[in-house]
């Protein structure tokens, strides 16, 4: 996701919830689970070539799966509920995968050690906006993770489909189908508790149908 179109999801956010009331509630637990396979990435060897947009794709990637990891903790100290405890687990075998491939490509960890605090200054701001409105109420948390999910499928399409690094590729490629195990766990958590049918957020709705299997 590039920095103007970060910017553009931190002002649609803040519109989102203007004006709401910040009532937080806490509910026993829905079942939900990550999914077997979530973590699972293939092993990185470093024997192709690294092109810059290969290495900014990386960069940025890191962080953003740090930024979902970061969000769903957020909202787990808020909310009893599973999705948000199962998930950020995967999102850090995510955040492993990346840094996998960043070490084995000589590249430097953009990482910050503390939660909730980035390099990159717009997922900063797109960090802050989405713990204020997963913080409204579970049924907005959910929405959160899915539209989390739904532009880390974008980006990661992006960057697949722009690298000639088969060891890029196959890894990205087993992040996408994570996201998408995500996705389909908030959306499923999101209908439960709302009785709506899901709309997709960044996405065309087509692709986040056939994703959800509808």
């Amino acid at each position: 996701m590039k920095p103007q179109t970060t910017l553009v999801l931190v002002l649609l956010l803040s519109a989102s919830f203007s004006g709401a009331k910040q009532n937080r509630h806490r509910h026993g637990r829905q079942a939900d689970a990550c999914g077997q396979g979530c973590a699972a990435t293939p092993a990185v060897k470093a024997d192709a070539k690294l092109t810059e947009a290969d290495a900014r794709h990386l960069l940025y990637l890191r962080e953003e799966e740090k930024l979902a990891r970061d969000v769903y903790n957020a909202m787990a100290k808020l909310y009893d509920q599973r999705v948000f405890t199962n998930i950020p687990r995967a999102e850090q075998h995510h955040m492993d995968a990346v840094l996998g491939l960043l070490t084995a490509y000589g590249l430097e960890d953009p990482v910050k050690e503390k939660a909730g605090a980035f390099s990159d200054a717009e997922l900063q701001k797109l960090f802050d906006a989405l713990v204020e409105r997963g913080s409204i109420s579970r049924m907005d948390a959910y929405l959160v993770g899915a539209l989390i999910e739904e532009v880390d499928i974008l980006d990661l399409q992006e960057a697949i489909g722009q690298t000639q690094n088969e060891n890029i590729r196959s890894v990205l490629e087993a992040l996408e189908g994570g996201s998408k195990r995500h996705l389909n766990a908030f959306v499923r958590n999101y209908e439960s508790v709302s009785g709506k049918t899901y709309a997709a957020q960044k996405m065309p709705q087509a692709e986040v149908d056939a994703i959800l299997g509808k």
